[in-house]
């Protein structure tokens, strides 16, 4: 029988907005919809008192200082921020240290901010994985044998799910006298982030934790100062970091998510953890040879990516129209090509292309990952019939 609605379970790629999240902007489109710059009369101080709330309670859910969070419109530009505004500010200080290291893993954002920084004359390094996708020190250890600027590690993979160790890793970039970024848009809301580990400067997205899109943050240490330039010229806004009206609606619902999220966190992952799980078995059991992608328990609760044996990810996703699943990151979906991530991991293209993304969230219910476990059986038989 088909849903009365499309069952999506495509949590990573972005989340629904809560009720309460919705419930707390509305009033700032209607009611208040004054510039939250606007210090001259009372409505402009109203959305300024809201703005900082909201990012009081940014900060409380990572455990920052509310001074310490810059807002900008979503992780892609966070991360644009702090790797090429570290650079920017390397070079006008005449730092010698030319060497940035990423992970061939990372978000296309990261990638492709940390290539583009061989146009200032600075030196990339693209760190393979592991097949479980986590980082081997050994490599990071080698990377860091030369001067480094910056290491820009991400907490959660995107498309696998896979925790990184980033104590262990803060650890050897902190004794290499180097910067730490994290892209924490996957994590956020999802894991506790512990950022005295060394961690520097992270990037969060508003709509990766059941926010409003278009809005994000980033982290930016106080003490000692990371140091980063601003990437473009305006109002001075965010510490001069990043000029711009800020939405106080968007701003309003990104408090409110992060509020909601360091409440309601472990029980949310307590519930998605058990449906995952029991998704997870239930394919094993219906669709021999089925294989999952990344370590098995140092991942996220809502996450599975899986390689199945004969089917190619299209396929299944035309068999069943009803269920909104994915090959990997929204943001390269236009690109009808196997998984960068899963082929840094050691898959081939063929295995790539016969994967896919299931995201589970707060508001996944046991009937939907019933229906798609059901679903995806009934594709794999009619495959072998």
């Amino acid at each position: 029988m088909r849903p009365n609605r499309p069952i999506y379970l495509d949590n990573q790629a972005t989340t629904p907005c809560d009720p309460r999240v919705v419930q707390a902007m509305l009033p700032w489109f209607t009611e208040n919809f004054a510039n939250p710059h606007s210090a001259e009369h009372a409505m402009g101080r109203a959305a300024e008192a809201a703005v900082e709330q909201a990012r009081a309670e940014i900060a409380a859910l990572i455990a920052a200082e509310p001074r310490e969070i810059v807002l900008t419109s979503g992780a892609t530009e966070s991360n644009n921020i702090a790797i090429k505004g570290a650079a920017r500010h390397a070079r006008r200080v005449d730092d010698r240290r030319k060497r940035v290291i990423t992970l061939a893993t990372e978000h296309k954002c990261v990638v492709e901010s940390v290539a583009d920084l061989t146009e200032d004359g600075f030196d990339p390094i693209f760190l393979p994985v592991r097949r479980d996708g986590t980082l081997d020190p050994d490599r990071l250890a080698d990377a860091l044998t030369t001067p480094t600027l910056l290491v820009s590690v991400m907490l959660v993979n995107n498309e696998t799910g896979v925790i990184q160790d980033i104590q262990a890793i803060a650890a050897q970039v902190k004794a290499a006298g180097a910067l730490l970024h994290c892209d924490a848009a996957q994590a956020c809301g999802k894991i506790p982030i512990d950022l005295s580990v060394g961690i520097d400067l992270l990037s969060i997205s508003a709509h990766k934790l059941y926010g409003p899109k278009g809005v994000g943050a980033l982290y930016v240490r106080r003490r000692p100062r990371a140091r980063v330039a601003a990437l473009f010229s305006g109002g001075n806004q965010e510490r001069g970091l990043r000029s711009g009206t800020l939405p106080t609606p968007l701003i309003v619902g990104f408090g409110e998510a992060c509020r909601l999220a360091r409440l309601e966190m472990a029980d949310d992952n307590q519930r998605i953890a058990a449906l995952r799980d029991s998704l997870l078995a239930t394919l094993q059991r219906d669709i021999p040879g089925l294989i999952l992608n990344g370590h098995p328990t140092q991942r996220i609760a809502g996450n599975l990516n899986l390689t199945f044996p004969t089917r190619t990810a299209a396929e299944l996703m035309a068999d069943n129209p009803d269920l909104c699943v994915s090959t990997g990151s929204a943001c390269s979906s236009a690109a009808v090509e196997p998984s960068y991530v899963l082929r840094a991991m050691g898959l081939s293209d063929a295995e790539a292309q016969r994967s896919l993304r299931i995201g589970i969230g707060r508001f996944t219910s046991a009937a939907d990952t019933e229906f798609a476990a059901r679903a995806f059986a009934v594709s794999h038989a009619l495959q072998q019939a």
